[in-house]
C-alpha cells in the first residue's frame, strides 16, 4: 500500500465527515468540541490528576462543524471536559479508555495491518483515530504508545495503558491523533491536550511556588478565507491559530486576553499543538522584547541531564517553536506604565516552497491589582530523581547515520496538475513513501548511543521528530552548538536549502536508546501535511543480545 495513496484517499476526510454531519444535522453540537470567541479571556483547560500512581480517564473522540463550516475534532470526557490536562508523576500509569464516536462515512478503506501486527482494527477509514503520547518515553507496544498499526474505528473502544518511566524528566508533554494520512486534519480540528509530568520545581527552583499558566496554541483552516483581489495575499497566513481554543483569526487578529496581577511573576507552559504552523514566540511591552527565563524545552528541564540533576536557566528574547515543540519559562507581569503588552509570533522565513507564517499577535496581557487566580506550583519537596538522559557525554557512540528530507512531484492522469511526494531517507537507501507495512529503515539495539546527521534537500523548512526518545542537539549546519544550547529535544527544525549551495542545511543530534524502549516506532517531519504525504519512516530497536 502506497503512503501517498493513503494520503490522497483520505486528505479530504475532514470535509467528508463535515458534510456527513451537516446532512445528518448537528443536534447537541454546541456541547461537542466547544470553542471560544475571538477577543475573549484565555480559559484554563480542565485538569485531571493521578491518584495512588494511576490516572484513569474515559475519552470520546468527537466531531462537529463550526459556524464557518470547518470540521472540528476533540477528545472529550463523557461529562463534557474537552482536552483535559493529564497530571502525572514519574512512575505513574495513564489508563485511557478511548471511544470513537465519529460517524463512519463509508468512504474508501485501506488495510494497514496483517494477522501478526493488528492493534485494534486492521482497516483504516476516513474516521479512524488513535492516540500518540508525544514526548513521553514509553513503550511502542500495542495498547501503549503505538501509532503504526493502532486504529480505533467508528463505534469502537480501545484501552491505552501508558507507563510513565520513573526517570521521566518533569515537564510539558501532549497527546494527539496519529493516523497516517489524516493526522493533519485531526490535529487542525483541535484534537489535542497536554500532559504534565510533575516535579519540575525540584530541578528548577526558580519556578517553586509560582502561579502556572498553560497555553496550548493550535491551528485550523482560515475562518475568513482570503480574496484573491484583496491585495493582502502576501500578508495572509496559511492557517488561523487559537490559544486554548480562543481564536485569533485573520485578517484583523483580535488577540485573546490574559489577566495578570501587578508585580507578579508567572510560570508559563506553552505548547505548539498546531499541525503545520511554525511559531516564533516573543513577549513585547510597548514594542520592546522582554526576557524569557526558559527552564524547559520539549519536556526536559534545561541543563538537567549532565548527571548533577539540577537545571539551568536560559534567558531568551524569543523562542522558536516548530509544530509539536514546547517551552516553559518564567515571565514578569508588565508594569503599570506599559500601555501595550502582547505575546506575539514573529514572521517565519520558511523558504520559497513553504507555508506562510506572518507576524501576528496571540495574546494581550492586562494587569490589575487582582488578576486571574491560577494554580501554583508546590515548593521544593525532595531531591530530584534520576534523569532519563543524564551523563550521555561519557557514553560510547555506537553508530553514525545520515538522513535527509527530500521532495518531488508527479503529474497524475487524473486530478490536479501536480502532486507532491515527501520523503525522509537514510543515505544509501532508495526513497520510499511511508507505508505501515514497510520494513524498518533503521535497525538498532537497546542500549545504543548514535549520532545522526539530518539534512534538508528541499526549498522549505522541515521539523525532525522521533517518537519514544529524545535527542541532544550537537551541531547546526556543521557548526558545534554552544554548550548551554546543547539541550534535549524531541522535535527540531532543519533549515531550508536555497537551491544553489553545494552544502545542505543540517543538524547533528545524539540519539539515546539506553532506556527500556524496544520495538518499532517512527520518525518524521512534524509538519503534519508533510508526514501525511509520506515523510515518515520506521525504526526498530531490538532487545540486547
Amino acid at each position: 500500500m502506497n503512503g501517498w495513496k493513503i494520503c490522497r484517499s483520505v486528505a479530504t476526510a475532514a470535509a467528508l465527515i463535515g458534510a456527513t454531519l451537516l446532512l445528518a444535522g448537528t443536534a447537541g453540537a454546541a456541547d461537542i468540541c466547544p470553542r471560544g470567541v475571538a477577543g475573549a479571556d484565555v480559559p484554563v483547560p480542565p485538569d485531571l490528576y493521578s491518584k495512588n500512581g494511576v490516572l484513569r480517564v474515559s475519552l470520546n473522540y468527537d466531531t462537529t462543524v463550526d459556524q464557518a463550516g470547518r470540521t472540528l475534532f476533540c477528545f472529550q470526557t463523557p461529562d463534557g471536559l474537552e482536552s483535559p490536562t493529564l497530571h502525572v508523576n514519574p512512575g505513574d500509569t495513564i489508563i485511557v479508555e478511548l471511544t470513537n464516536t465519529v460517524p463512519d462515512d463509508h468512504a474508501r478503506k485501506e488495510i494497514v495491518s496483517n494477522k501478526t501486527d493488528t492493534c485494534g482494527d486492521a482497516v483504516m477509514t476516513d474516521s479512524s483515530t488513535n492516540m500518540h503520547f508525544h514526548g513521553v518515553n514509553t513503550s511502542p507496544k500495542c495498547h501503549s504508545d503505538e501509532v503504526i498499526h493502532t486504529l480505533v474505528n467508528s463505534g469502537e473502544t480501545f484501552t491505552y495503558r501508558i507507563k510513565v518511566p520513573s526517570d521521566e524528566p518533569p515537564g510539558l508533554y501532549w497527546y494527539h491523533p496519529h493516523v497516517h494520512g489524516i493526522s493533519s486534519a485531526a490535529v487542525q480540528g483541535g484534537a489535542s491536550g497536554a500532559i504534565i509530568v510533575e516535579g519540575i520545581e525540584n530541578i528548577q527552583p526558580i519556578v517553586a511556588g509560582l502561579p502556572q499558566r498553560l497555553l496550548i496554541i493550535r491551528d485550523q483552516p482560515l475562518q475568513n478565507p482570503m480574496s484573491p483581489r484583496s491585495g493582502r495575499a502576501g500578508l495572509a497566513p496559511f492557517w488561523d491559530v487559537d490559544v486554548n481554543y480562543v481564536p485569533v483569526p485573520y485578517p484583523d487578529y483580535p488577540p485573546s486576553v490574559i489577566r495578570m496581577t501587578a508585580g507578579s511573576r508567572e510560570f508559563w507552559r506553552v505548547a505548539n499543538a498546531g499541525a503545520n504552523t511554525i511559531l516564533d514566540l516573543q513577549v513585547v511591552f510597548d514594542g520592546k522584547p522582554q526576557p524569557l527565563q526558559v527552564v524547559a524545552l520539549d519536556g526536559v528541564p534545561t541543563g538537567s541531564q549532565d548527571g548533577k540533576r539540577q537545571g539551568t536557566v536560559l534567558t531568551e528574547k524569543h523562542i522558536l517553536l516548530p509544530p509539536a515543540a514546547r517551552v516553559e519559562f518564567v515571565i514578569a507581569a508588565p508594569a503599570g506604565k506599559v500601555a501595550d503588552a502582547k505575546l506575539v509570533t514573529r514572521t517565519i522565513d520558511g523558504g520559497p516552497a513553504s507555508d506562510s507564517n506572518p507576524k501576528r499577535p496571540l495574546v494581550r496581557m492586562i494587569v490589575s491589582k487582582a488578576g486571574k487566580k491560577l494554580p501554583r506550583l508546590p515548593e521544593r519537596s525532595r531531591p530530584p530523581h534520576a534523569q532519563r538522559f543524564e551523563d550521555i557525554d561519557h557514553a560510547k557512540v555506537t553508530a553514525h547515520r545520515h538522513l535527509y528530507f527530500w521532495e518531488t512531484s508527479f503529474a497524475p492522469k487524473k486530478g490536479p496538475a501536480e502532486q507532491g511526494l515527501f520523503y525522509i531517507i537514510v543515505k544509501g537507501q532508495d526513497a520510499q513513501l511511508f507505508d505501515p507495512n514497510n520494513p524498518p529503515a533503521i535497525t538498532t539495539t537497546k542500549g545504543a548511543v548514535e549520532d545522526w546527521t539530518i539534512e534538508n534537500h528541499t526549498l522549505e523548512l522541515h521539523e525532525f521528530h522521533i517518537h519514544q526518545i529524545h535527542f541532544k542537539l550537537l551541531e547546526v549546519n556543521g557548526k558545534p552548538v554552544p554548550k548551554e544550547q546543547q539541550q534535549w529535544y524531541d522535535t527540531y527544525q532543519v533549515g531550508y536549502w536555497d537551491g544553489v549551495s553545494k552544502t545542505y542545511p543540517s543538524i547533528k543530534v545524539r540519539m539515546d536508546f539506553r532506556g527500556a524502549v524496544a520495538g518499532d516506532f517512527v520518525y518524521h517531519c512534524h509538519i503534519l501535511d508533510h508526514e501525511d504525504a509520506g515523510m515518515m519512516a520506521i525504526i526498530r530497536v531490538l532487545p540486547k543480545g
